[in-house]
């Protein structure tokens, strides 16, 4: 049974037609659109008292939010710890998408790539805003990356900065651009949402033609069961946000920026530490910049080269299975490789891993 009505898809999601034996791996699309709100609420409280000047953004988060606007420490905490869990679920969402074959719904899956890239830009944006000494720097090793394009770089990079360094205009932009992504996220989300997995019907676990399935309301059933999920997730959230902020944030960020004076050990955040291993795993720029890109957008290639190899690894060979663990483990060792100076043995360790990681895709091709 299908409850679906073209003409009023917002109250579509309440009487959505669902497969009856999705597990709890399907919350994670529920508290992607949570959080999402979270950041975009947060962000936009934040934001009426964050000051885009170089003089005073790094005192205006750390001095003024922090300590003179009411409840502003619990609105910053929410937003950068909101940050790091909203990444939590992106990457498991779409971990679930990859095992389970969800790439066989194309728009579904384009649509969700897409997020994805949306996020990371917005992350990078929003990091360098505090201007503190991994923001400065980090914003000066990414945009630097940029110079790799053949001809164009160094005006794509001259752009970026709106001068010859990092500084002031950069931020300006930055920060437009980082109030500005947020939105364009939510619209392509909606179509993610409510135009193509409202229109296709969710995947589930067995795989197979989404229609042979039996399907009950999506109200009250898996309502329930996401706000379960929620309640849970809520408890972790606010020991982070409440108890213990400072945890997934770099102690060198608290440094105001100073750009004669270089970090020993420039890092993105934890959910940039796989690419920024691979990145910095190939000796040639050019090469590191594609193998950088390369490492997120041949998701968008999955439905065309593997639509046909199975409805989902979970009841498919052990072949496919082993490929899947064995790409997601390799992904895992770069995360701790990015983390660690550069140096012996952690150069050698990102290069056999990037390998790794790179050619459990290509033993899935062929």
């Amino acid at each position: 049974i299908y409850f679906f009505n073209r003409n009023l898809p917002l109250l579509s999601l309440l009487d959505l037609g669902t497969p009856v034996n999705i597990s709890y791996f399907w919350n994670f699309g529920s508290l992607l659109g949570l959080f999402c709100g979270v950041q975009i609420f947060s962000g936009v409280l934040l934001s009426m008292h964050y000051q885009n000047s170089i003089e005073m953004a790094f005192f205006s988060v750390n001095l003024s939010i922090q300590n003179e606007v009411f409840l502003g420490w619990f609105f910053h905490n929410v937003h950068s710890s909101g940050a790091s869990f909203f990444f939590v679920f992106l990457y498991c969402h779409l971990f679930r998408g990859l095992y389970y074959g969800g790439f066989n719904q194309i728009n579904i899956w384009m649509s969700g790539v897409t997020i994805l890239l949306f996020s990371m830009a917005l992350a990078f944006l929003g990091y360098v805003l505090p201007w503190g000494q991994m923001s400065f720097w980090g914003a000066t090793v990414i945009t630097n990356l940029f110079s790799a394009i053949p001809y164009v770089g160094e005006d794509v990079v001259h752009v970026l900065w709106g001068g010859y360094g990092v500084a002031g205009p950069t931020l300006n932009r930055f920060f437009s651009l980082h109030f500005l992504v947020p939105f364009l996220m939510v619209m392509v989300a909606f179509f993610h949402v409510f135009i193509f997995l409202h229109v296709k019907g969710s995947s589930n676990p067995l795989g197979g033609p989404i229609n042979q399935f039996l399907k009950i309301e999506f109200f009250p059933y898996f309502v329930v069961k996401d706000f379960f999920g929620i309640y849970l997730i809520f408890f972790v959230f606010f020991y982070f946000c409440l108890l213990n902020p400072r945890l997934l944030l770099d102690s060198e960020n608290f440094i105001e920026a100073n750009s004669l004076v270089t970090p020993v050990h420039i890092q993105p955040e934890w959910y940039f530490l796989s690419s920024y291993a691979i990145l910095r795993s190939i000796p040639n720029k050019f090469g590191g910049v594609v193998a950088l890109a390369f490492s997120v957008l041949f998701f968008y290639f999955f439905p065309f080269f593997f639509q046909n190899l199975y409805n989902n690894s979970f009841f498919n060979n052990n072949n496919v299975k082993f490929y899947f663990w064995f790409w997601l483990s390799s992904a895992i060792v770069l995360c701790y490789v990015g983390a660690s100076p550069v140096e012996y043995p952690w150069v050698s360790i990102g290069i056999v891993f990037t390998f790794f990681y790179f050619s459990g895709f290509f033993f899935l091709l062929f």
